[in-house]
């Protein structure tokens, strides 16, 4: 009783796919993963220095990375495209040329599309980083959090939880604070939830945020 798990891999398979589509040696395993790691950590990092949004949204629902011998195709899933393709529209070939130079990749073409995805705030990812900004903006979590989960009830989900933890509000004993609402059946395969921890560095420390959101059954 008790022990935890992660919700997107105790669903692979059923409800939840790979976000990584690439089959490689025992050997070369290892590498293959810090790419993708790499990859998605430069992409994030350009679009947070590169686009000044002032809710603090990047809009990053998920990165999936397919890999060929020749070829890796990243598909970016944003909520809020328009942000990286307004003002300069020479940005995602700008991106590519540069993602293509952190790794090096001679031998193989870089390929990076965009796609918008619907009801933004259904997606654990971007509601996590709405209530990071909110922190960083010093309002109130509990009013942060309310906030977020009446964006995710107005996106149709059948339930969302919320939790927060660390020195919140600056005190020193360091807690964890959460709320539900609606239905979140994490111990059921069939329910489609989807799930995202995320820090978020604040003038008194690391706060971590946790979302589950209960999407529909499957």
């Amino acid at each position: 009783m008790g022990q935890k798990i992660n919700p997107l891999g105790f669903r692979l398979g059923t409800t939840q796919n790979h976000d990584s589509l690439w089959f490689a040696q025992p050997t070369n395993y290892s590498e293959n993963l810090q790419e993708d790691k790499k990859i998605r950590d430069f992409i994030t990092n350009y679009i947070q220095k590169n686009i000044k949004i002032s809710s603090g949204v990047e809009g990053i629902a998920r990165i999936k990375i397919q890999k060929r011998i020749d070829l890796i195709q990243v598909i970016i899933y944003m909520g809020f495209p328009k942000l990286l393709i307004e003002g300069n529209p020479r940005r995602i070939e700008e991106l590519q040329i540069n993602v293509q130079k952190k790794l090096n990749c001679v031998h193989r073409k870089l390929n990076i599309a965009i796609t918008r995805i619907a009801n933004a705030y259904r997606h654990p990812n971007i509601l996590a980083e709405f209530i990071a900004g909110q922190l960083k903006n010093r309002v109130s979590f509990r009013k942060a959090m309310k906030k977020a989960i009446e964006l995710t009830e107005q996106a149709g989900t059948k339930g969302v939880q919320v939790q927060i933890a660390g020195r919140i509000d600056g005190k020193e004993i360091a807690r964890v604070e959460w709320i539900r609402e609606g239905r979140v059946p994490l111990q059921t395969i069939r329910a489609k939830i989807d799930y995202c921890s995320y820090p978020v560095r604040t003038i008194y420390g690391v706060l971590g945020i946790k979302v589950w959101i209960f999407v529909n059954k499957e």
